[in-house]
């Protein structure tokens, strides 16, 4: 990491004046940091600025308050974290670290508020007040979240956070051309339900300066209707459209930015497929149901059938084998991918998320080797090889 970055990320962590918050997370390849992740704040005690360090490791988190002069950034930084987010009241810093370990670096100088309270209050991407949260029915017309919404405002507001770090790597890297009026992002949602997620994404998009157009994708008419009019009367209409098709009879289309939130089952293979045919730079989908591979777990080799002979772990072992061979068949179309939590499973259990970027990278000569031979040992066929023609 470059020594001006360095300095800089220490120079905001120890001001308590200037901090707003900063995250660790992921690791580096071949390096392993003493916790999954580590998320800071200033906090009031006392009358006196102490700073919040919050760790996780092994889902379990530990909150503890510090002076600042105790934190050592430097240690952290060098420790093998792969993702830091630094937010100051007039800067924010997102670096990743690719494969290869070099740092993608990215600056953006805005205004954000300081929250001290010890009672901790994220930082709302999202402002409850909004004329669209209320029109989409998140909101009540106190502007308000209604309880019964929260679940799903968080969801959203994670998927929102996750996204905006890995568009705008995207955008500096080149690979792909930064939006204009003229030239806008192209997203594509699939399976969008009554449309949250569309309209948050285009909400908070416009916020960042980013000129967009959003498809959003539902098979049933009456969500189409119903999201038009949401949109007419928000005076959306010319860069949101709502179709009434199924993601599997989608032809070709130009597409940026994929997104899915919880499509169920093979409609996550359709979105991914659809996706990787057309060429979408990046890809953030969160699956929901995984009954076509679970199905065809029937021969186990042993001393497999240890697991498989408990319902719920069977279930659970298709979850995983499903998701691990879509993101294979991913990288080996080309895309970098990872799979992440990006919501705690308090707020759902289906809280995986599966980010690809096109790097149109080659794979190593062994990964497809290791794809083959995971389907030799399950007698397997995932669904999106199928889709893909892929074997």
């Amino acid at each position: 990491m470059p020594e001006s970055s360095i300095e800089e990320i220490q120079e905001i962590v120890s001001d308590p004046n200037r901090l707003v918050r900063a995250i660790f997370s992921g690791r580096r390849r071949n390096m392993q940091p003493i916790y999954e992740k580590i998320e800071l704040r200033p906090v009031k005690l006392h009358d006196k600025l102490l700073l919040q360090m919050i760790t996780v490791q092994e889902s379990k988190s530990r909150t503890t308050n510090l002076d600042f002069e105790a934190f050592n950034c430097l240690e952290m930084l060098e420790s093998g974290f792969a993702n830091c987010l630094v937010e100051s009241v007039d800067l924010t810093l997102t670096i990743r670290f690719t494969k290869k370990g070099g740092p993608l670096i990215h600056r953006s100088e805005r205004k954000l508020l300081q929250s001290t309270s010890h009672d901790r209050q994220k930082n709302r991407l999202l402002d409850p007040d909004s004329d669209f949260l209320r029109q989409i029915g998140i909101s009540d017309r106190n502007g308000l979240i209604k309880p019964s919404m929260r679940d799903k405002y968080l969801q959203i507001e994670e998927f929102l956070r996750i996204l905006m770090p890995t568009l705008r790597d995207e955008i500096a890297t080149g690979r792909l051309q930064k939006p204009t009026q003229d030239e806008p992002l192209n997203v594509f949602d699939h399976g969008c339900g009554n449309a949250y997620l569309t309209f948050a994404v285009h909400y908070f998009l416009n916020e960042q300066e980013i000129p967009n157009k959003i498809i959003g994708i539902d098979q049933r008419d009456e969500s189409r209707q119903r999201n038009t009019k949401i949109a007419s009367d928000l005076g959306l209409n010319d860069s949101i459209v709502f179709r009434a098709e199924k993601i599997a009879e989608l032809g070709a289309e130009n597409v940026d930015l994929a997104i899915a939130l919880h499509a169920c089952d093979t409609a996550t293979d359709d979105a991914i497929a659809w996706s990787v045919e057309n060429h979408a730079q990046i890809l953030l989908v969160s699956p929901c149901c995984h009954h076509d591979l679970q199905s065809q777990l029937v021969k186990i080799s042993e001393p497999w059938s240890i697991i498989t002979k408990n319902g719920i772990l069977k279930e659970r072992l298709g979850d995983i084998l499903t998701d691990s061979l879509r993101a294979q068949i991913l990288k080996l179309h080309g895309y970098r991918t990872d799979i992440i939590e990006f919501i705690g499973d308090e707020h759902t259990p289906r809280n995986l998320l599966i980010r690809a970027v096109f790097t149109k990278s080659t794979s190593e000569a062994d990964e497809k080797a290791k794809y083959q031979e995971l389907l030799n040992i399950w007698s397997v066929r995932p669904r999106l090889a199928e889709l893909l023609n892929f074997s």
